[in-house]
């Protein structure tokens, strides 16, 4: 397995999503696409494949497409997208059309059934869910949940296969 385009470009990555963040895209079964601001993720190796893991609070719409979805798309700006990230960072998909307000596009993914967020200079992850899992509080480290889990809205993870991985 040939994992070098997967992680060719892995410290630009991190560093765009720890400062501005990425776009989450998500088409669940029935067909609903919705768009969120993600600032964590990993990328590795997980049961000998290329793996992107991304963590979705159960408060958020994206999550419950995610509990009905085979797939989502992770799409890293390269470019500055502060607007655009907050605007889908601070509105929920139930009450607002992101794309239309938030004026981002779409278009097919190659591999997958979400879509990828049309923007230049990006790289996009499409990526097919092979496990989720809901973060253990009691196996989570107390400073971490005192600081970042006040409101007790603990993530579930989202691992996904990179079925494809290229840039715009």
């Amino acid at each position: 397995m040939d994992t070098a385009n997967y992680f060719s470009a892995c410290d630009k990555v991190m560093k765009v999503l720890s400062t501005q963040g990425a776009f989450l895209t998500v088409k669940d079964r029935t067909g609903k696409v919705n768009v969120m601001t993600i600032g964590w993720a990993l990328l590795g190796i997980v049961w000998r494949d290329p793996i992107l893991m991304v963590a979705v609070r159960p408060s958020r719409y994206t999550f419950g497409l995610l509990e009905n979805a085979d797939d989502f798309t992770v799409t890293i700006p390269f470019s500055d997208m502060g607007k655009e990230l907050v605007f889908c960072g601070t509105y929920s998909g139930s009450k607002v059309d992101k794309f239309k307000e938030g004026g981002l596009n779409t278009i097919f993914a190659k591999k997958v059934n979400s879509p990828i967020i049309d923007i230049k200079n990006a790289r996009h992850y499409e990526c097919k869910i092979v496990q989720m899992s809901a973060l253990d509080k009691k196996r989570l480290n107390g400073q971490y949940d005192e600081k970042l889990y006040q409101d007790r809205q603990y993530h579930t993870y989202y691992f996904g296969k990179i079925s494809d991985c290229y840039e715009t």
